[in-house]
């Protein structure tokens, strides 16, 4: 297929049926790796980018989100959306797509879709800051919210950290149960012991790492501060709109918390809770060694994901390299090709008009 960097005449579509067999070609844990190799690259040039929070439209419902960012070469942005009582209606409770441009020409080089590569992109970033916050003997995690993204932040913790025992739990049996399906007889996830759990106490008690991924439109407390254990590390992925919470304030007092744009969790995240001043270290400064991690072996973590722009940076960045190496997905006609770029109305003249013209030229260019 055009390399769509260099051939102008279509951008790049990626289906979620071209994802899923880009990810098919290589399996779950090559792509996990690879999203994540990509994301630390890029918190590691992480001044490089012109950054924002994301700009959101809430609703009773839901949220729709739109999240742009830019390097020198690149810009993309991701728009997706959150309502948590899609799925009644037969529908995801979170759908995104992103586009992946060039910053010299404006030209769209790719637009994908990023439901499946978000669900992929967020459980490889839960497992970058993991493997910086977490202490590094940790086998055993507690799995808070069996929904949609819950099968990929088992998988990356599995294979990404080398997670041994996940301990599940979700007021919803039917989300557990549509999690052991598909993990259980996966060869994936042969050396992975899956405990289902009746509470949540049950499933954290002893746990290394807790992962909250709850779906709700609430301000909850998933986990409060007498479940916590000495070198617990917390990874809170379900909070992240105003208003959306899992973990209480108690917590975030209890631990040292890690961001990934202050501004947006300041906004967005559990952090929401806190006063202002209350202090957070940002990943970047954690990857690039600016600031440390982990303290001690006793120290609680905990990682207030949001989920950032950068990351779905990286994530384009990722299945478009992939998508070009593998030779999937389709050219569209998205931007006109115009033979005058000045001449925008060639695209609706009359015909009559334009055959007129072209006979015109032609006995012009006779005379001549």
């Amino acid at each position: 297929m055009p390399n769509t960097f260099t051939d102008r005449s279509t951008t790049l579509f990626l289906s979620p049926q071209d994802v899923a067999r880009l990810v098919g070609q290589q399996g779950i844990s090559a792509t996990l790796k690879g999203l994540a190799s990509y994301i630390t690259q890029d918190f590691l040039r992480w001044t490089a980018f012109d950054k924002s929070a994301r700009l959101a439209a809430h609703s009773p419902d839901g949220v729709i989100e739109l999240m742009p960012i830019a390097d020198a070469d690149s810009y993309t942005f991701k728009y997706v959306n959150g309502h948590p009582k899609n799925t009644a209606r037969g529908l995801s409770t979170v759908m995104a797509f992103g586009v992946l441009a060039d910053v010299a020409t404006g030209l769209p080089l790719m637009i994908s879709e990023l439901t499946l590569t978000t669900a992929m992109r967020t459980a490889a970033t839960s497992a970058v800051a993991a493997r910086a916050l977490a202490r590094p003997d940790s086998r055993i995690m507690a799995l808070i919210g069996n929904g949609a993204q819950s099968e990929f932040q088992a998988l990356a913790f599995h294979h990404l950290l080398g997670i041994e025992e996940i301990r599940l739990y979700d007021i919803d049996a039917r989300a557990t149960a549509k999690l052991l399906g598909n993990l259980r007889n996966n060869p994936d996830c042969a050396n992975l012991r899956l405990v289902v759990c009746e509470s949540i106490r049950g499933a954290v008690r002893g746990a290394d790492i807790i992962t909250t991924v709850t779906a709700d439109k609430t301000n909850a407390t998933i986990i409060t501060a007498d479940m916590l254990e000495p070198g617990m590390h917390i990874n809170g992925v379900g909070g992240d709109c105003p208003g959306k919470t899992e973990i209480h304030a108690d917590v975030l007092r209890a631990a040292r918390v890690f961001v990934e744009y202050e501004p947006q969790t300041r906004v967005e995240g559990d952090l929401q809770h806190m006063p202002a001043d209350f202090s957070v270290t940002e990943l970047w400064q954690v990857l690039s060694k600016q600031q440390p991690g982990r303290e001690s072996d006793t120290q609680i973590t905990m990682f207030d994901s949001v989920g950032f722009a950068m990351e779905d940076f990286s994530a384009l960045r990722y299945v478009h390299d992939l998508a070009q190496a593998m030779h999937l997905g389709a050219g569209i006609a998205l931007i006109p090709q115009l033979n005058d770029p000045k001449d925008l109305y060639q695209l609706i003249r009359p015909k009559t008009v334009a055959l007129r013209a072209s006979s015109e030229e032609t006995v012009e260019a006779e005379m001549a």
